[in-house]
């Protein structure tokens, strides 16, 4: 019988704990490390809806990419089912339903977060962006307009829409970095990036970027592809175990009211 703690292990040997972010969270978060698992609710985020999925399908574990507790973003001093993150937590308590939780570590491993959106967007000659290996950068096969290249992202990422700039480059240079990966725009630069495709960007991030095309693609489609690659590793490490693709939390919240012309 598989326990929750070789599930865990199979993750860290992937993506080590060592490559997590100073401030991160990640690991088993909630349940017992022995517990049998029979069944895998994966999942980007761990919601309110996500846990009574896993309640329905009788999963013993959730992983996720993002943590469902991270000091860092909500400050855990107490344990009250009248805020959100209190009723996410309790309910996975009661419910005997573990989390285990895979972030900026998986962000940084080969073949995780950034690997795969590199490969989604079509680059090849794939190195890391930043020295925590957080991010990527590479090449399109030729150089194309910014605004087909945006189109292809929406399209390659399942996105509602993209918010991006022109700086007046062709993309052919592209840096990409899964979820908020603002604070590597200098280095996108300084490796002679000519476009940054990341999420969660601000309103100065473009004004003050002047030297490079940035395309907010959304955290939501920047980040989910992580998890059909969570399924196919794990799937083959333990095959007795069925792993499930949540259907609760499956495509971004944000919608887009665009301007008629």
């Amino acid at each position: 019988m598989t326990r929750v703690r070789e599930i865990e292990q199979a993750l860290f040997d992937w993506a080590p704990q060592e490559l997590s972010m100073s401030y991160d969270n990640v690991g088993l978060l909630v349940g017992d490390p022995d517990a049998a698992v029979s069944r895998v609710l994966v999942s980007l985020d761990i919601t309110e809806p996500v846990v009574e999925e896993a309640a329905r399908l009788g999963a013993q574990l959730i992983v996720s990419h993002h943590p469902v507790m991270n000091c860092a973003w909500h400050p855990v001093q107490s344990l009250r089912t009248d805020n959100r993150q209190g009723r996410i937590l309790t309910a996975l308590v009661r419910g005997n339903i573990a989390a285990v939780c895979m972030h900026t570590n998986l962000d940084a491993a080969e073949g995780g977060v950034n690997d795969l959106l590199a490969d989604q967007l079509g680059l090849s000659v794939v190195l890391p962006l930043s020295q925590e290996k957080i991010g990527r950068y590479g090449v399109l096969k030729c150089e194309i307009p910014l605004v087909d290249f945006v189109r292809s992202v929406v399209q390659s990422l399942g996105c509602n829409g993209a918010r991006y700039t022109d700086r007046g480059k062709p993309v052919h240079r592209v840096a990409v970095g899964g979820g908020a990966c603002a604070g590597y725009i200098d280095q996108a630069v300084a490796l002679g990036c000519d476009t940054f495709v990341t999420a969660d960007l601000k309103y100065h991030d473009f004004l003050d970027s002047t030297e490079i095309n940035l395309i907010d693609a959304g955290h939501f489609p920047t980040e989910d592809l992580i998890c059909q690659e969570m399924i196919r590793r794990l799937s083959a490490a333990f095959p007795t175990v069925e792993f499930v693709k949540t259907t609760s939390h499956c495509r971004e919240v944000i919608q887009y009211c665009m301007k008629e012309n």
